[in-house]
C-alpha cells in the first residue's frame, strides 16, 4: 500500500497480573494510510487504548510487529502527538507554558516554539487566554489547549484517546468541528489520526474509516469505509447515509439483526 503511515501485523498483547495473564489484544492486522482519520470503536475493555499505546511504543506488544512510517516500533516513537480524555494540564502553569511543555520534554528551546504555540492558540480561539491558568478555562477550552500541546512539534501522527468523552454534548459537537478544521479537512496536508471513541456518531462524523473491535480479547471485527463528502458540517449528521452507517456500526457492536441493508465492510 502506498503512503503507508501505520502497519500492524498480527499484533497481540497479554498483561501479567497477580491472578494470571490477561489477553488484551489478539491478532490485530491494520494498515493506515498517511493523512487518514481512523476511529476505533468497541466495548469497554476491548483494548482500544492499549492499541494506541502499542502504536506509540509506550506498551511493548507480546507478539506481532508494528511499523510507523516504515520504521519498526521497538521503543517510544518521537514524531507523535498524544491527546487523552482528560486535558492533563499542569495547574500551576499558564496555558501557553502548558502548550510549550513538549518542547521542554524533548530538550528543545521552548522560546523557539513560542510563535508556533501562539499560532495554535489563535487557531483554536485561545490566544486571549495564553497567560491564564487552566482553572480559569472551561473544560472545552482546556481540551483545545491539550490539542495545541499535542500539535506543538508538528507531529505527522496524532493519537487521541477519547479526548472529548468528558465534555457535554454541545461542546463535544463543537470540538468535533474544531478537530476537523485543525486536522486540515479541506487541505491536502492532513496528519494521520488514530482516534478512540465510544460514540458511534462521533466516529462516523470524523472518520475516513471506522475500525470496530470485538470484546476482550480485542480483535478487529469489521472495518467500514465512511463514504461521506468532506468537508463535513452539522448538516452531515442529518443525512440518510450518516444514519445508515451509524446503525450498521451499532448492529455490528450489539449483534442486532436489522431489516435495513448493511454496507459492505472495507
Amino acid at each position: 500500500m502506498e503512503n503507508l503511515s501505520i502497519h500492524l501485523d498480527r499484533v497481540s498483547m497479554i498483561y501479567g497480573t497477580a491472578s494470571g495473564p490477561v489477553e488484551a489484544l489478539r491478532d490485530i492486522n491494520l494498515s493506515v494510510r498517511q493523512g487518514e482519520f481512523i476511529s476505533l470503536v468497541g466495548p469497554s475493555g476491548c483494548g482500544k487504548s492499549t492499541l494506541l499505546r502499542v502504536v506509540a511504543g509506550l506498551r511493548e506488544r507480546s507478539g506481532g510487529t508494528v511499523t510507523v512510517d516504515g520504521q519498526r516500533v521497538i521503543r517510544p516513537i518521537s514524531n507523535v502527538g498524544m491527546v487523552f480524555q482528560a486535558a492533563v494540564l499542569l495547574k500551576w502553569r499558564t496555558i501557553l507554558d502548558n502548550v510549550l511543555l513538549p518542547a521542554e520534554l524533548a530538550g528543545l528551546n521552548p522560546r523557539k516554539y513560542r510563535d508556533r504555540a501562539m499560532d495554535l492558540l489563535e487557531l483554536t480561539g485561545l490566544e486571549d487566554f495564553a497567560n491564564k491558568l487552566p482553572r480559569e478555562l472551561s473544560g472545552g477550552m482546556q481540551q483545545r489547549a491539550a490539542i495545541c500541546r499535542g500539535l506543538l512539534l508538528d507531529p505527522e501522527l496524532l493519537l487521541m484517546d477519547e479526548p472529548f468523552g468528558a465534555l457535554d454534548a454541545m461542546t463535544r459537537d463543537e470540538m468535533n468541528l474544531e478537530l476537523l478544521r485543525i486536522w486540515g479537512e479541506s487541505s491536502d496536508t492532513r496528519k494521520t489520526v488514530l482516534f478512540v471513541t465510544h460514540s458511534i456518531p462521533e466516529a462516523v462524523f470524523l472518520s475516513d474509516r471506522v475500525v470496530i473491535m470485538s470484546p476482550r480479547p480485542g480483535r478487529i471485527d469489521t472495518i467500514l469505509d465512511i463514504d461521506l463528502p468532506r468537508p463535513r458540517t452539522v448538516e452531515s449528521r442529518a443525512t440518510t447515509a450518516f444514519g445508515t452507517l451509524s446503525l450498521n456500526i451499532y448492529d455490528i457492536l450489539t449483534g442486532r439483526q436489522g431489516s435495513h441493508t448493511r454496507f459492505v465492510p472495507a
